[in-house]
């Protein structure tokens, strides 16, 4: 019997090694040319089919030696066929989703392949229109965006002092003191209009405090599409059993601990707080029209001392404002109203100024970029001197913002860029940073992007990042995290990660042509900048 069993258990593991799944007729993934693979394929599947054939004639044989056999081996003989139908008829339904995993790869290799003939390591670049590019087009600039930052800071607080005399300090919420972030203040902005990035933290009104329900916590509710988001709750802190605020103590009686206006704002209601409507959690889009309203009446009370135009860009965006000159120079700002995570100088934003969607209420993204620009600083102080990585950074980005203008919008953004460019700054050696080598860095950091999308895998520098230096002090709870995809959206959005891989492409094919040609020029005896 235990050889009836091995041959039929034979004539199902050559049934599977059979099966169209692992030896197709039609192997689309194999070149066409390897005519010597395709033949031994056919002679090991002709070889099969003769050894399925010999042992089907041997399992006939004895079944007709055996006919008069026990109950019991009849019945064996049934349940182990009826395994190899079971088996046959898995692998049959399990055909489909195999070929699903197998097809998503090969459409995304076809895509590659397709459009992939230029790579950083074949495309040419001029050493000389480099140098050129950023001695005249970096070097000159930074005088400008210095006075600019100075510019901003001053208007700035001006506006968020006269705001916070609009706002009921005992009842409204508490506005701090803004941060500088982005490639303004990190030394890095080339193209115009010349755009500011800051943040503006608020608190709520005591006896209130922030509640954070970060992702990385052990008991979080926030769903994998949301990594790097928490939910912010608005929480009353405890009275500690003070009756002050339950008890009536009369007109006379005053409580030692509390004053009179503590005890008339213990009660606010959600829309007060910027909750989203009946919770307790504070909401981006309550957030924003507050502020919106609030810089609005900030900006009339103090327009009088200016002679400039300030508008509100974007509606959606509350701080993205535009100050224009009488003599036609614009400076765009964007002020974003965001929540302090406790004592770190990481913030939950209400939106990025990048053109990336916002996550929907009731998630905050994070924003580690106080100590993003405290890495820059880092790194600064022991490259070499003239170093070439903000360069390089500055190359990619324009070529990014020019190639956006010809083909259009697409996935990939400046963060993207700078994120990879902390990535290389964090592997390798110091001293492969000097002017003398940009082209090959510059190389490293396309070559890097070009890899992140072909995986649709770009962690962020910061998160569950082991090699950030300690000097940097990333909080302990942020850089001992999972890591967290930058690109994570691209997995199931096929179209845009085409159009996004077919721009990056385009980036390589087109970036010589693009650097000679907006490269300030001598014409005239006159030096000409042509990055607007």
């Amino acid at each position: 019997m235990q050889g009836a069993i091995a041959r039929v258990c034979m004539v199902v593991a050559a049934a599977i090694l059979n099966h169209p799944i692992l030896f197709p007729h039609e192997n689309s993934t194999l070149p066409d040319q390897d005519e010597e693979l395709m033949a031994r394929m056919q002679e090991h599947e002709e070889m099969l089919e003769k050894e399925q054939a010999r042992l089907e004639k041997e399992l006939a044989q004895l079944e007709s030696k055996q006919e008069e056999t026990s109950a019991e081996e009849d019945y064996n003989w049934y349940f182990w066929s009826a395994v190899s139908c079971l088996v046959l008829i898995t692998i049959e339904m399990c055909r489909v989703e195999l070929a699903d995993t197998d097809i998503r790869p090969v459409e995304d290799e076809d895509l590659l392949s397709e459009i992939g003939s230029v790579t950083p390591k074949t495309f040419v670049l001029d050493k000389d229109v480099l140098r050129n590019f950023c001695d005249k087009c970096t070097y000159t600039s930074a005088h400008e965006n210095w006075r600019v930052r100075e510019f901003v800071e001053g208007f700035v607080d001006d506006l968020l002092e006269s705001l916070r005399s609009v706002c009921n300090r005992e009842a409204d919420v508490e506005v701090g003191d803004f941060v500088g972030i982005g490639s303004m203040f990190e030394s890095w902005k080339v193209c115009k209009p010349l755009m500011c990035d800051l943040l503006v933290p608020f608190s709520p009104p005591d006896p209130y405090s922030f509640q954070f329900h970060l992702w990385c916590s052990s008991r979080s509710d926030v769903p994998p599409d949301m990594q790097g988001c928490s939910k912010i709750k608005v929480t009353k802190q405890s009275e500690e059993g003070c009756v002050c605020g339950s008890a009536n103590l009369g007109e006379d009686m005053l409580c030692l601990l509390h004053s009179r206006n503590d005890v008339c704002k213990v009660d606010r209601s959600p829309d007060e707080l910027l909750c989203s409507r009946n919770t307790p959690f504070l909401a981006k889009d309550q957030v924003m029209k507050w502020f919106q309203i609030s810089v609005t009446k900030a900006w009339g009370r103090i327009s009088h001392k200016y002679d400039f135009e300030v508008t509100f860009r974007n509606l959606d965006a509350a701080g993205a404002l535009k100050v224009r000159f009488s003599s036609g120079k614009v400076i765009v700002m964007n002020i974003i109203p965001v929540v302090q995570l406790e004592d770190t100088d990481a913030y939950f934003v209400s939106h990025f100024p990048s053109d990336c969607e916002s996550p929907p209420d009731p998630y905050w993204p994070l924003s580690l970029a106080v100590y993003e620009k405290n890495l820059l600083k880092y790194f600064s102080k022991r490259l070499p001197q003239h170093s070439c990585h903000l360069h390089c950074l500055q190359i990619a980005t324009f070529l990014h913002r020019k190639q956006t203008g010809l083909t259009g919008k697409n996935a990939l953004t400046n963060y993207h860029l700078k994120t990879a460019l902390l990535h290389l700054l964090l592997s390798k050696k110091p001293s492969s940073w000097s002017f003398e080598d940009m082209e090959h860095r510059l190389r490293d950091l396309l070559a890097f992007l070009q890899k992140t999308l072909h995986e649709k895998r770009l962690h962020h520098a910061l998160i569950g990042n082991s090699k950030v230096p300690k000097e940097v002090q990333v909080p302990e709870m942020i850089r001992t995290a999972e890591p967290v995809n930058l690109l994570r959206s691209l997995v199931l959005q096929t179209d845009v990660y085409a159009a996004t891989v077919r721009h990056f492409q385009e980036i390589l094919r087109n970036a010589n042509v693009l650097i000679q040609e907006y490269t300030p020029h001598l014409s005239n005896g006159y030096l000409h900048h042509s990055l607007d």
